[in-house]
């Protein structure tokens, strides 16, 4: 099978994206970030990822086994933090860990010290004042915060292009009632919304994207409006029209492509606002469920806990690198999709 071939813009576009050293390599840097907190499970865990008993073979990471199945006498799922259970499995077999053993709610009973307790060798940045490791909850918050960013941007620019192309496209009273209605719209104060619907509902992932949702599609409106107000004039859509094409073809086929040009330049920072919101809920108490965890949650420790700077400070600063990355990925976007740009010694095809 062939690979499909770029047409010549877009291979100049790619070849600017690399040429853009510092945006290149934070795409690189975020996806490997990315896909390892997608393996969280894998890497952070309280249960082992492999138990090998009797002459058998067990995952418990995939599926729960009875305490029972490795000699116990409780019918319940093993604890394998248990010594007792794992006296018994090293009896007959062995256990593979994962690198982190503490999964993001799990508690190590055997501190040394209270609660929250500096880095160690068990817990390599410390444990939060429940005692649970730090480690584990970055990477799981990390997984949530980004997993919550994309969700939150593909759904709100959906509606926002859907929106501006209308409004746009068809200009006139459309565009003044659309206009209207956004600043209308524009100017609820998202904030005490959700703390009014927190009263009602258990804020959760889902709750929390359908919250934002409501008040973050507007974001690429004004872009995509814009744009085709600017293109709907070209003498090519007078002469869709003229051929009786219909308005959605048109929209959709002839004036989108454009748009989406300036849309996708603007989609790294409209994640980063995303994550940046979910952050300050969950910093204010007002994200997700308690428990759950969050870089957000993990600031609002570091706040509540001055004599443990570790907390404050690994939220920090995988906040700002993760953050980071997104605007230089966005600014090495916004290069390559600039018309003006060129890049240095020229583009080979």
């Amino acid at each position: 099978m062939r690979r499909p071939r770029l047409s010549p813009i877009n291979r100049r576009r790619w070849a600017q994206f690399r040429a853009n050293r510092r945006g290149w390599y934070s795409l690189w840097l975020f996806l490997a970030l990315f896909a390892v907190t997608l393996c969280a499970e894998l890497i952070a865990n309280d249960r082992p990822l492999f138990v090998w008993y009797d002459g058998a073979g067990y995952f418990p990471v995939l599926s729960d086994y009875p305490e029972t199945e490795f000699g116990g006498f409780l019918p319940t799922p093993a604890d394998y933090r248990d010594p007792e259970v794992g006296a018994l499995i090293q009896e007959k077999g062995w256990m593979l860990w994962p690198p982190v053993p503490y999964s993001y709610d799990t508690i190590n009973y055997e501190l040394e010290v209270p609660a929250p307790a500096p880095p160690s060798a068990e817990n390599w940045l410390g444990t939060d004042d429940q005692g649970r490791d730090v480690v584990a909850r970055l990477i799981y918050g990390f997984r949530i915060s980004v997993l919550f960013g994309l969700l939150l941007t593909l759904t709100s620019s959906v509606i926002g292009v859907a929106a501006g192309a209308v409004q746009g496209y068809f200009g006139g009273l459309t565009d003044l009632l659309g206009q209207r209605a956004i600043e209308i719209w524009s100017g609820l104060p998202a904030l005490y919304v959700i703390i009014i619907l927190s009263s009602f509902v258990q804020p959760g992932f889902w709750w929390l994207l359908l919250i934002l949702l409501l008040f973050s599609w507007t974001q690429l409106v004004g872009v995509v409006r814009a744009e085709f107000l600017r293109v709907r004039n070209f003498d090519y859509v007078k002469a869709a029209r003229a051929l009786g094409v219909s308005d959605g073809v048109i929209i959709a086929r002839h004036v989108l492509p454009n748009a989406m040009v300036a849309t996708i330049t603007f989609l790294p920072f409209v994640m980063t606002g995303a994550i940046t919101a979910l952050t300050s809920l969950d910093f204010l108490g007002f994200g997700m469920p308690p428990g759950a965890p969050s870089l957000g949650e993990l600031l609002a420790q570091g706040k509540a806990n001055l004599q443990a700077p570790w907390l404050g400070i690994t939220a920090f600063v995988a906040l700002a690198v993760m953050l980071s990355l997104l605007v230089f990925i966005g600014e090495a976007a916004r290069d390559a999709f600039d018309p003006r740009k060129t890049l240095q010694g020229g583009v080979h095809g």
